[in-house]
């Protein structure tokens, strides 16, 4: 596998937690850190939205959904970007749409799915901290559940609004337009459903540090996030940001 160099290639290997709510930006900020830093990056989402995607082939009911063990989820890393596998066929691309995002949400309740995905998710991690390489992980649980001990946290977030503008703006780029009103609809639902889900609903981690993004570009959080690495490794001592960041760090969206 090959994977981007950069002068942060003398960084120990770490784990780092990215959650958040969908649209807050947590998923693009931790790749483009992942690639600054020379670490690999895993994209917890869309392992469940590939367990949703079977679901949806197959014509099944996630409330009585099993995960069968013929079914077959896994990663791959092609340049350094991760792929992602349903019975060895590579639907990265074909994950990426709101029905799939919403029944993931549903379908991420059921136990059996949940535990062996996220068994997935340290196997894979702990193999790449093994030989030296750093991870950063995003989702909604990570810092909560996947890796409680991880080595720095962060929680994004931002209004719902902006949000939707950023989530339908990433949809018409893929060729899919999609009303406003309906996205943000679907945003506010899939807030609902994995704040309020029995097993590792998204919340905060009592370690994890803050960050609106609400009025922050992906440069502002890339580039605040990188520093915190860097101070937590103990390398050079590093001027604060003087990001809107800064200011919003310390505080959760109302």
């Amino acid at each position: 596998m090959q994977f981007s160099t950069s002068d942060h290639t003398h960084l120990p290997p770490l784990i780092i937690a990215i959650d958040g709510p969908a649209g807050s930006g947590k998923s693009t900020t931790a790749r483009i850190v992942a690639e600054r830093l020379g670490y690999v990056y895993l994209d917890t989402g869309a392992m469940y939205r590939a367990v949703a995607l079977s679901q949806l082939r197959g014509g099944g009911d996630e409330k009585r959904y099993e995960y069968a063990p013929d079914v077959s989820i896994d990663v791959r890393y092609e340049q350094g970007e991760m792929r992602v596998l349903l019975d060895g066929e590579d639907v990265s691309e074909a994950i990426r749409t709101p029905e799939i995002g919403s029944l993931a949400s549903r379908i991420s309740k059921v136990p059996e799915v949940r535990e062996r995905l996220v068994d997935l998710q340290r196997r894979t991690a702990r193999d790449f901290i093994a030989r030296g390489i750093g991870v950063v992980l995003d989702g909604r649980d990570i810092g909560t559940v996947v890796f409680p001990d991880a080595d720095l946290k962060f929680f994004m977030v931002a209004d719902p609004e902006v949000r939707a503008w950023r989530r339908q703006a990433e949809l018409a780029a893929r060729g899919r337009f999609v009303h406003i009103e309906d996205v943000l609809a679907e945003i506010v639902e899939r807030d609902r459903q994995d704040t309020e889900r029995a097993i590792a609903p998204l919340r905060k981690a009592d370690d994890a540090e803050v960050l609106d993004t609400t009025r922050c570009d992906i440069d502002e959080q890339v580039t605040y996030i990188i520093e915190k690495v860097r101070e937590r490794a103990s390398l050079d001592t590093v001027k604060p940001s003087s990001s809107r960041l800064q200011q919003a760090g310390g505080r959760e969206n109302a």
